[in-house]
């Protein structure tokens, strides 16, 4: 197997810079400057276009190799197993031959050849009655009605969902124009389904996890076709009562296919911002496939979005499970940071990249000669934060099952990894990383999520080392946990932690809709006392539903002033399906489910979840990447439109001069009155969520107030506090680090087209 090394690729290219001079460079709007200011801007832009074309070289290379590097995306072996069938003498046993065929159709499902898969599955499965032997899930034969139920079920998603996609499409309880047209693959399933059920379950209240899987499916397969619940075999009916939301909710619309930003791709990430300082948010979306290329949506500001890839720089530039926005070299454009070889173990050492804005939405990988490529591992996650006060974002790298990095940003556009010296390596399988000053002391603390083993808060101590506290403090928990992010849910000025469980299992979502016990992992919602210590405050919120998230991000969908969120869930394998699942912040004192109600339920894998304001009507609407990790699990993303509470509300950019450009990790404290009372709202400045990423200027719902009484920013680099009075509320303003002025934006509100 080749061996990628991105240094010695850099040492070869700077090399022939040296010997070839410039290449070919992109022309800017012209300014007056003198001769020698133009040559070190040619010679610099020259020597950036080489290496950004160079990255584009080392990602076509690596997207070469996934036919028979990636189990999850390339053939496998798929070509020896039909040869193997093929060539098997006429008196080889029956088990062997079933055990071929079946693993044909496993590999066809995966690489989304449905009726291939299908149609060796119905092989095995007559087969399959002449073998006395039982696998670990029983009988080879109701193995089989299985994994035809399954294989039915998708062919019906891929018929009807994936290429004739409507708002409704996917949306539990499916109804109306999600119900499919082409039924024969959703009817197949509940045939296989039922009698599965029916050989293997006397009694349903004692049914083991694959008969709960089975009974779940089998209720999904009966919405898709318009028999739910009435032609549901009772003894196998999930009431509907149990998808009702807690509350009433206005409905939100899935409208991204009417605006073309409903991407067919596998997993990936998701970005809102302002890549081009206009006033509206763009989109930038991955997939995970190293050859699935990164997307630019501009917000056209007429209700439009149009396609700006190429012209923004980023064709070749492929792959990224997740992405995440920063401003790393403080010229006040938004930057963005691709993480890629999740999942691949030593397979994946591919280079991340980061991605520089040249303050008109065209970008240059700048990865090669900033130093965050020296040495790659496979990662999903990272976050950006000033952790030394110095002034400038530095990034934490959460990798699988090697040492994460800590990159110090050295303020030249170049990074050194100090992660071993900080004290922060980690070294389990890292599912995501979050910053935040939880104990108030200005210097933010990093918090590590890892998967099946105790999480890490590094409490950052002031002289660039950090010491792990999480068992102390109670915040391991769960110990299969995913997404995470640091938050003032109660609006009591002390950051929460806010830590997803990723113990997966279809049966563990059955049960809990069943209202049956189970052995699933919950969330845990940890209550900050500002102190440095926390409490797990997540039942008594009740936030008690399973929920196997991926990707999650959190907003104010209601314009309270109290932040929700938004859990992207599921897992590779193709039964997966399960509601995404939004909450609904009842003013700090419980969180209240509004999946259904409010039309969030979508049964596709989510990831990359980003709450946004991208019609400038002030309120946030929520943008999903949707798709599985399998190449036959692709799905088109949703963006839900915000249909309006009422409510007021403020946005605010703030810029830095002593601290970070972007001001990530500042605090910001809106004083209100409504119905005669005084109450204060929190936010922080951060992205969200650690799989997805918010816009960096802050949208903050008011309430019912029309004005605020006292807005302060406290910026933790300067320890400076600007403190501002009787604000108007419905505005668009900015913030500059020790100005005693803010300054007005105005927003043009746009209708969706």
């Amino acid at each position: 197997m080749r061996i990628f090394c991105p240094l010695c690729s850099l040492a070869i290219i700077v090399a022939s810079l040296l010997l070839s001079g410039c290449g070919n460079t992109r022309r800017s709007d012209s300014v007056e400057t003198n001769p020698a200011e133009v040559a070190t801007a040619v010679k610099s832009e020259s020597q950036e276009d080489i290496l950004h074309e160079r990255m584009v070289m080392i990602l076509k290379e690596i997207d070469s190799r996934k036919q028979f590097e990636n189990i999850y995306l390339g053939a496998g072996p798929l070509g020896l197993l039909k040869s193997k069938l093929e060539t098997l003498p006429a008196n080889a046993q029956v088990a062997e031959r079933f055990q071929l065929t079946l693993e044909i159709g496993q590999q066809e499902l995966r690489i989304g050849n449905t009726q291939e898969a299908i149609d060796h599955f119905l092989a095995a499965y007559r087969l399959s009655s002449k073998i006395p032997s039982k696998t670990e899930e029983g009988s080879s034969e109701d193995y089989m009605l299985y994994q035809l139920g399954l294989a039915y079920l998708r062919l019906g998603e891929t018929s009807n969902c994936v290429h004739c996609q409507t708002g409704e499409s996917c949306i539990i309880p499916i109804r109306g124009d999600g119900v499919h047209t082409d039924r024969k693959g959703s009817q197949e399933a509940i045939k296989y389904f039922t009698t599965f059920l029916e050989h293997n379950t006397k009694d349903f209240l004692e049914s083991q996890p694959t008969e709960l899987a089975a009974c779940w499916l089998l209720n999904l397969a009966y919405m898709t076709v318009g028999g739910y619940p009435d032609q549901v075999p009772e003894q196998f009916l999930i009431p509907p009562q149990s998808f009702e939301s807690d509350e009433e909710f206005s409905r939100f619309t899935d409208i991204a296919g009417k605006l073309g930003i409903n991407t067919l791709s596998l997993s990936g990430g998701a970005i809102a911002d302002d890549f081009d300082d206009d006033g509206f948010l763009d989109i930038v979306v991955s997939g995970w496939d190293p050859g699935e290329q990164l997307r630019y949506f501009h917000n056209d500001g007429n209700g439009k979005f149009t396609e700006r890839t190429e012209q923004a720089g980023l064709l070749g530039i492929t792959g990224g499970l997740n992405l995440v926005q920063t401003d790393y070299d403080n010229d006040g454009d938004i930057d963005i940071f691709v993480l890629r070889g999740a999942w691949l173990e030593k397979r994946g050492q591919h280079p991340n990249s980061l991605l520089r804005n040249d303050g008109h939405g065209y970008f240059r990988d700048v990865t090669l000669k900033s130093g965050l490529a020296d040495v790659s591992f496979p990662t999903q996650t990272a976050s950006w934060a000033d952790y030394d006060n110095d002034g400038d974002l530095d990034v934490y790298i959460g990798n699988e099952e090697v040492p994460c990095q800590l990159f110090k940003n050295q303020g030249d556009g170049t990074f050194v990894d100090v992660a071993e010296s900080a004290g922060v390596t980690n070294g389990p399988y890292t599912k995501g990383v979050i910053w935040g000053d939880y104990d108030g002391d200005r210097y933010p603390d990093l918090y590590v999520s890892n998967f099946e083993t105790p999480n890490h808060l590094y409490h950052n101590k002031r002289d660039g080392s950090f010491e792990e506290v999480a068992g102390k403090l109670g915040v391991t928990r769960p110990i299969a946990s995913f997404p995470a992010w640091f938050w003032d849910f109660d609006n009591d000025g002390k950051l929460d932690l806010y830590v997803s469980s990723f113990k997966t299992g279809v049966e563990y979502v059955a049960a809990d809709y069943l209202r049956r016990p189970h052995h699933s992992e919950l969330a845990c919602l940890y209550q900050g006392d500002g102190q440095g210590g926390f409490k797990d405050v997540a039942v008594e919120q009740n936030l008690v539903r399973v929920t196997q998230t991926m990707g999650a991000n959190f907003g104010d969908l209601d314009n309270d002033g109290f932040l929700d969120f938004y859990l992207g869930t599921g897992y590779p394998q193709y039964d997966g399906l399960m509601p995404n699942v939004m909450y609904r912040n009842r003013g700090g004192t419980g969180f209240s489910d509004v999946s259904t109600a409010g039309g969030f339920s979508h049964l596709q894998k989510g990831h990359g979840i980003a709450f946004g304001d991208l019609d400038n009507d002030g309120d946030q609407d929520v943008f999903a990447e949707l798709g599985g990790g399998y190449s036959g699990d692709a799905f088109r993303n949703a963006l839900f439109e915000n249909p309006g509470f009422g409510n007021h509300w403020i946005k605010i950019k703030l810029i830095g001069k002593k601290s970070n450009r972007a001001g990530v990790g500042a605090r910001i404290k809106i004083d209100i009155g409504e119905d005669g009372k005084s109450r204060s709202i929190y936010k922080w400045v951060n992205s969200g969520g650690s799989f997805g990423c918010n816009p960096l200027r802050q949208e903050i719902g008011l309430g019912k107030a029309a004005s605020i009484a006292r807005l302060e920013v406290y910026w933790p680099t300067s320890d400076t506090t600007q403190r501002f009075e009787n604000i108007a509320a419905d505005q668009f303003i900015e913030i500059t680090e020790f100005e005693d002025t803010v300054n007005q934006r105005i927003l043009k509100t746009i209708s969706f087209q």
